[in-house]
């Protein structure tokens, strides 16, 4: 059984509510008929009802089911305003400001959803960048407690992939960070282990990733590295966690016994700290379009509840399975 199929069989157990505030999109209105046919989650939409089915009826797919929030259209509203100008009228917010944003901004508006427990989690950024999907979820809901920064991550199912978890790897960070500092790196792989152990069920083996393995070279960017692996021994020394290694190293047995003799980690790794959201992101594309890896994400780890960002070169079925995890995150939130 492929991996998500493994996921979706989760969601199923205990069906969470997921919003999906990008309903002008196409991939979206058919990723929720697939969602709700498949039983993975119940679906809410945001927008003019009487748009969404049109859209529906055009694409030929079954929206019944869905719960359809109108901003303009829900006694909701007055609430979400409250909360939203309660959250942050520190930062200069105004009940005035905090409704029009409600009735423009679909995303913000799924946010609160999720901020007052009327949605379990979100999945957007089919049409939105990154920034605009985080940016209302770290200032309403803010960091998960004890976590120092929120990180990126994508999952990747490698077909007919003997290395990582039977094919399965957690990549780390490729949709955020985009030059952590050691410090910064060390908290993602954390971050990283528990979300792996969660969605994937297994341990996580960590590889802090180089283009140098065990001081093959010398470099500030071979440093950083070799001083986030400190950390992460120091802080986190319940992780089984090694670097610095080249990708090889990392995932191949025999290359790891003469690159890296004696690691624990080394020929093992089915988690993936990257040095930068440079390699992160272009080692990421390259397995997914290479490899014919299915890729899930970015999701994002360390907010307060779930909130998962997609890939604007998504298809509707990478929706349907960032769904699924998402809803997966939520029963274990």
């Amino acid at each position: 059984m492929a991996y998500i199929d493994i996921i979706k069989e989760k969601a199923k157990s205990d069906r969470k509510t997921i919003v999906l505030p990008e309903t002008t999109d196409k991939r979206t209105l058919i990723a929720a008929a697939h969602i709700m046919q498949e039983g993975i989650a119940n679906i809410i939409m945001i927008g003019n009802e009487e748009k969404i089915m049109d859209g529906a009826g055009w694409l030929e797919v079954d929206l019944d089911g869905a719960n359809i929030i109108d901003p303009t259209n829900t006694d909701k509203l007055d609430r979400y305003v409250e909360l939203l100008y309660e959250t942050r009228k520190s930062k200069g917010m105004t009940p005035e400001k905090a409704r029009d944003i409600l009735l423009k901004d679909f995303l913000t508006f799924g946010v609160m959803m999720v901020k007052d427990n009327d949605a379990d989690g979100m999945v957007a950024g089919a049409c939105h960048a990154t920034a605009d999907t985080l940016r209302p979820a770290l200032q309403i809901l803010k960091t998960a407690p004890g976590v120092k920064l929120v990180s990126g991550f994508f999952l990747l199912d490698v077909p007919d992939c003997k290395f990582g978890d039977n094919g399965t790897f957690l990549f780390a960070d490729c949709g955020l960070n985009q030059d952590p500092t050691p410090e910064e790196l060390a908290a993602i792989a954390d971050t990283s282990a528990k979300s792996f152990k969660q969605l994937v069920g297994t341990k996580p083996i960590i590889a802090m990733l180089s283009h140098s393995t065990k001081g093959s070279a010398k470099h500030p960017l071979v440093d950083k590295v070799v001083e986030a692996t400190r950390i992460a021994h120091e802080k986190y020394p319940h992780l089984l966690l090694d670097g610095e290694l080249q990708t090889d190293a990392a995932l191949v047995p025999q290359v790891a016994k003469s690159k890296a003799p004696g690691s624990e980690v080394a020929g093992k790794a089915n988690v993936l700290i990257f040095p930068n959201l440079d390699c992160g992101n272009i080692g990421y594309k390259l397995v997914q379009r290479l490899a014919k890896a299915e890729a899930y994400g970015p999701m994002l780890q360390g907010i307060a509840k779930p909130v998962n960002d997609l890939s604007r070169g998504c298809s509707w079925q990478d929706i349907v399975g960032v769904v699924a995890l998402t809803a997966v995150q939520a029963q274990l939130a």
